[in-house]
């Protein structure tokens, strides 16, 4: 039962992003990329760090972990979330999730490179399977029927006219925060880091928007977009960042990050059920794929070396 708390909490901040992105689509079209990015962090670091008495926990950020810290908060939170929403406003959903959602092979290089996190044959035919679900997943599935066909030509000029640059950023610079967030938390609670550049991120996106002038400082929304926003706020940023960076902090970042292909499941599921969208035989397939991969890259050593587990509790029990 713990076991499946564990892993139950682990896939919830996926299960966030992905509502969270479609809650934000139609946001930014209206109240502008930067200002829908400031009023998802600020709102959200500060409701972290009212939580964290109550949790127990410091808000004090060590002295030693400040460098480590704002350079985490400048690329996870600032630029992360600017390209996130700038890519939102765009292109669709699904192929904004299929490019955002490519950084756990980012993730998994370099925890390999710097970490020296150990990934098998199981685990990088895992990643390349993720990869592949999450394209069919977000790519049209009239382009992938005459790419395996070989049928007449069908264009698809939306691939590189709209918003897949800005996805591909804020990939990257996920990817990137989350292995800065080890640096940042050597002598810092995870989670007190994680509220505070939320809200000190916050601060150059409504600067930004401000001087940019094209969008309304307050937008005109309904009580319903309002709700909305409130959703990706607290929901999407407070409990979902919250979460992930404690396990972050705590788990095997590649097994941990390749929950990421999850999000495109989530975002396209939840289309379904509230907007009405239905999956096609081809998207199906992606999210076979997308499950299996999280399966064979989670369980990597486990499928690889069938003995590990008993050689693991083993040693544990001559420790003892």
């Amino acid at each position: 039962m713990f076991l499946i708390r564990h892993w139950l909490l682990m896939v919830l901040p996926f299960a966030l992003w992905g509502t969270a992105m479609a809650a934000m689509t139609p946001l930014v079209e209206t109240g502008g990329p930067l200002l829908v990015a400031f009023l998802r962090l600020l709102p959200a670091g500060l409701i972290i760090l009212v939580v964290l008495p109550f949790l127990g926990r410091s808000w004090v950020v060590a002295p030693s972990d400040w460098g480590w810290f704002l350079l985490f908060t400048v690329v996870d939170a600032s630029l992360f979330q600017a390209f996130l929403a700038k890519g939102l406003s765009e292109t669709g959903a699904g192929l904004g999730s299929v490019l955002i959602d490519s950084q756990p092979l980012l993730v998994a290089l370099l925890a390999r490179s710097i970490f020296g996190e150990a990934i098998n044959p199981i685990g990088w035919f895992g990643l390349v399977l993720g990869l592949v679900g999450i394209l069919f997943l977000g790519v049209p599935p009239s382009f992938l029927r005459q790419w395996w066909l070989l049928g007449e030509e069908t264009p698809f000029t939306s691939f590189g006219a709209h918003g897949e640059g800005w996805m591909l950023a804020a990939a990257i610079a996920m990817a990137c925060g989350t292995v800065l967030i080890r640096f940042a938390c050597k002598e810092s609670d995870p989670v007190a880091v994680t509220g505070w550049h939320m809200v000190f991120g916050s601060f150059p996106l409504i600067f930004l928007h401000t001087i940019d002038g094209k969008s309304p400082v307050i937008p005109d929304w309904t009580l319903f977009d309002w709700g909305l926003m409130t959703y990706a706020s607290l929901f999407g940023s407070a409990v979902a960042y919250g979460l992930f960076f404690w396990f972050a902090n705590k788990e095997e970042l590649t097994s941990f990050s390749t929950l990421a292909f999850l999000t495109p499941v989530f975002a396209l599921a939840s289309g379904e059920l509230w907007l009405g969208e239905r999956l096609e035989s081809v998207q199906w397939l992606g999210v076979g794929f997308v499950l299996i991969s999280v399966l064979l890259v989670s369980q990597r050593r486990r499928f690889w070396e069938p003995n590990w587990e008993s050689q693991t509790n083993v040693r544990g029990d001559n420790d003892s």
